[in-house]
């Protein structure tokens, strides 16, 4: 594949490449991940997905949308997503943002035709989170897209961190929200075995600021009704040393 830049600071390159059929034809298709680096700097901009038709060499150019497609450590994932036996696209993009925020997105290219099936933006809109600390070390989490409810115990984050927050009887000193960060992870997997992969969303939940982490909110997505639907909600906390 040739690539040209015109700008002599920074050079387009190839930084991700996978193959599979991603057009349904059974002939496996080249896909690609370009972007615009200076050698100086690992961070890429201007990320582009090319795909190469396996059976006849055109190739189909696909740029990402403008305000997220730079960033760390692209990477491409080839498998199916909706159940319709060809392969789907997967591209993950670390912002480099102090929040751990990644961009994620998956395309059909099924008939060669792109279709945009996820979009990293529509899913932090769709799963949003209040995070309120509570009286006798608790931190309750709402997960308002489905009204969930989980419960976090912090008695075990040690003295100095509760006595800012809490009196001597372990109730709060003054009322005190977390908040949960946009989706900082995402990755396929094939739970049920069947061919068809779905998603694991990863969202970190912190508490008064972002460094102080409380665990993280861990969404199951497949693909139902031409969309990604929740499928599974739990919420994961890091475990105390036992002493």
């Amino acid at each position: 594949m040739h690539i040209q830049n015109n700008d002599q600071s920074a050079q387009t390159t190839i930084i991700a490449v996978a193959r599979g059929d991603v057009n349904g034809d059974l002939i496996p298709d080249n896909v690609y991940l370009t972007g615009t680096q200076d050698p100086s700097s690992p961070f890429i901009q201007n990320i582009t997905l090319i795909i190469e038709n396996g059976n006849t060499g055109a190739f189909t150019r696909i740029p990402l949308k403008e305000n997220a497609n730079a960033g760390y450590n692209p990477t491409l994932f080839l498998g199916d997503f909706t159940g319709d036996g060809v392969d789907d696209i997967l591209i993950s993009i670390n912002s480099g943002g102090s929040g751990g925020m990644m961009y994620h997105y998956i395309y059909s290219f099924t008939n060669n035709k792109s279709k945009l099936l996820f979009n990293f933006e529509v899913y932090n809109e769709q799963y949003k989170y209040t995070v309120t600390y509570q009286n006798n070390y608790k931190v309750k989490v709402v997960s308002l897209n489905n009204n969930k409810t989980f419960i976090i115990d912090i008695s075990d984050r040690g003295a100095e961190y509760l006595n800012e927050i809490y009196d001597a009887n372990g109730n709060l000193k003054a009322p005190i929200t977390g908040f949960v960060n946009p989706i900082s992870g995402m990755y396929p997997v094939d739970f049920d075995g069947n061919g068809v992969y779905e998603l694991l969303a990863y969202q970190r939940i912190a508490g008064r600021y972002n460094a102080d982490s409380l665990g993280y909110v861990l969404n199951t997505l497949h693909w139902k009704n031409d969309r990604f639907a929740l499928e599974q909600q739990n919420v994961a906390i890091f475990g105390s040393q036992n002493i």
